[in-house]
């Protein structure tokens, strides 16, 4: 059927349309003639909808426009298609007649888009531009196309590549490239190659390796500053062959680093470890103690251990004695004052009093033997230690710090003001820090070879520290360190309960009422009057007041 008149005026005038053009880089398809048959028949091997007046490629825009030999933008309509639309034909190149798919020459154009970008096409066909997939896929399955890459690289060579076949899917078939014909190319005396399996062309820096991934034995080598195959992002080389970085023994991500066997990596903020053995990889978490620090030193990096202390850096033991068993297995068996810094220990090594029981060594914190020092003190001063040689209380963050650095147990000493001695041993003993007002933490079951001694302490487990100015009783009534006048775990369990007995623990609350908030108390007022002693209870109605002599201390328990 010919065309109508009006048909052949509208085509005539459009493919008139034309915009000059140069090329940096440009992709671009052309119809090939289809192989023949026997009978010198062409085979055919694809469904070929109605013609449509408009050409269906550059190749048809050549042969039937008057101005076909100039490249430009026509518009052209695929058999099936539905609208025609505009491309570029390329006729300045082997013959001429090619349709151009894709062109990039400055990087004015955003080739990061979209599936359905890709599919509708992007850019502007008189510099940058992706035609669309979906246009491709029409174009290259209405007859045999080959495919052709003109390239110009930095350097100012320039080459082309031809495949002798190319056809792509739709849209169910994700677009994908289905035949792709011989490899022909004309870069005789250029940097081309066709870069073997898991490699990609380009500009090298350093050649990184399995052995070396930052490539800096690699550098001023080979490739640097020149164009070639290369490993991509991801990959290594192993040899002469391109792997995944994964596949390089012990290879750590992170760091972008191959371990050598039986080698450890940390990390800069020594978070992290990881070590290769049989190269196999292995990373776990890393934290230096809190008496080390991360550091680099003769170019390992690990925690290290403070001036002061040793260790592997995880776990740092102060070469000073922690408390007095150590003294005691340092060979010093005799009572007295010594230099110790528990684990951790922020500040610089003090004394404490050393008490050795056969081959044990006890670390003292409360003594009270006179009434030389009033134990009615504020917070601060129970926090940091108050006394003289003879009566003290060691201090509450101390003794946190000696108590957390192992497992403790607990002795109490007492000399009732008839003279005779007491003791008792709890299994387990430990206070947390100020941020729980010293909370006692643990205290164990008790062992009591002679007398009953500190009996009913286990009331006060659990308890937080009080003293007349920072009040933790959890008592609503009144201030159970201001009425036994010492700084205590008080308990709040009997203080609004009302008595008439006189014995020691309790005190006047009223007129007509007498309280208590503990059954035990070592820092009470020495030989004071009655309700203000220090006192010890045992069973109901026996208990030690107005001791004599009172001593607390720790040793570990093992």
């Amino acid at each position: 059927m010919e065309p109508s008149v009006a048909v052949r005026a509208i085509f005539a005038f459009l493919c008139t349309i034309t915009i000059a053009f140069t090329s940096s880089e440009e992709t671009s398809i052309h119809r090939r003639s289809l192989p023949s048959t026997t009978d010198g028949t062409q085979m055919a091997h694809y469904f070929f909808y109605q013609r449509s007046e408009y050409p269906k490629d550059c190749q048809d825009v050549q042969s039937q426009c008057s101005t076909s030999n100039s490249s430009g933008v026509y518009i052209i309509k695929p058999d099936g298609f539905e609208e025609p639309f505009e491309v570029f034909c390329n006729n300045d190149v082997g013959g001429g007649g090619w349709t151009v798919i894709q062109r990039r020459d400055s990087g004015a154009v955003n080739f990061d888009r979209s599936w359905s970008q890709y599919k509708d096409g992007f850019g502007f066909l008189s510099t940058e531009f992706w035609l669309g997939n979906e246009k491709l896929s029409y174009l290259t399955n209405q007859a045999h196309y080959e495919l052709r890459v003109d390239i110009k690289l930095s350097n100012g060579a320039s080459f082309y590549t031809t495949y002798r076949g190319f056809r792509i899917t739709d849209e169910w078939g994700q677009y994908q490239v289905t035949h792709i014909g011989e490899f022909e190319c004309n870069a005789t005396g250029t940097p081309f190659t066709q870069c073997p399996t898991n490699m990609i062309y380009g500009t090298c820096s350093c050649k990184a390796t399995c052995e070396d991934p930052n490539g800096q034995s690699g550098c001023n080598r080979d490739c640097l500053g020149t164009e070639g195959c290369t490993c991509p992002a991801g990959f290594l080389m192993q040899g002469s062959d391109c792997i995944r970085s994964s596949g390089c023994g012990c290879f750590v991500a992170e760091a972008n680093l191959v371990i050598p066997d039986g080698e450890t990596y940390v990390n800069d903020d020594c978070t992290r470890k990881c070590s290769c053995n049989n190269n196999g990889l292995i990373c776990e978490d890393y934290r230096c103690s809190t008496n080390a620090v991360c550091d680099v030193r003769n170019e390992i990096r690990q925690c290290y251990c403070n001036e002061g202390y040793a260790g592997d850096g995880e776990d740092c033991r102060s070469l000073s004695p922690r408390d007095c068993q150590d003294v005691y297995d340092a060979g010093n068996t005799q009572d007295g004052v010594y230099s110790i810094m528990p684990t951790g220990w922020p500040g610089s090594p003090f004394n404490v009093h050393c008490r050795m029981h056969g081959d044990e060594g006890w670390t003292v914190f409360q003594r009270r033997t006179d009434d030389g020092i009033s134990f009615y003190q504020n917070w601060d001063a129970y926090r940091d230690g108050f006394g003289n040689n003879i009566n003290f209380w060691l201090g509450n963050e101390k003794l946190y710090y000696l108590t957390n650095q192992d497992d403790y147990k607990l002795r109490l000493d007492i000399t009732t003001s008839d003279g005779t001695s007491l003791y008792s041993e709890f299994t387990e003993f430990q206070i947390e820090s100020e941020d729980t007002n010293y909370k006692m933490n643990k205290l164990g079951s008790r062992t009591s070879p002679s007398g009953y001694a500190g009996y009913y302490l286990y009331y006060n487990k659990g308890k937080q520290f009080s003293t007349y100015d920072r009040d933790n009783d959890a008592c609503d009534t009144f201030n159970c360190a201001e009425k036994h006048r010492s700084g205590w775990w008080h308990s709040s369990s009997w203080c609004s309960t009302c008595y008439s007995y006189s014995y020691c623990y309790y005190f006047q609350y009223s007129s007509s009422c007498k309280s208590y908030c503990t059954y035990e108390n070592l820092n009470g007022v020495y030989n004071g009057g009655n309700a203000e002693m220090i006192y010890s209870n045992y069973y109901y109605y026996y208990y030690y007041c107005n001791a004599q002599y009172v001593e607390m201390k720790i040793r570990p328990t093992s």
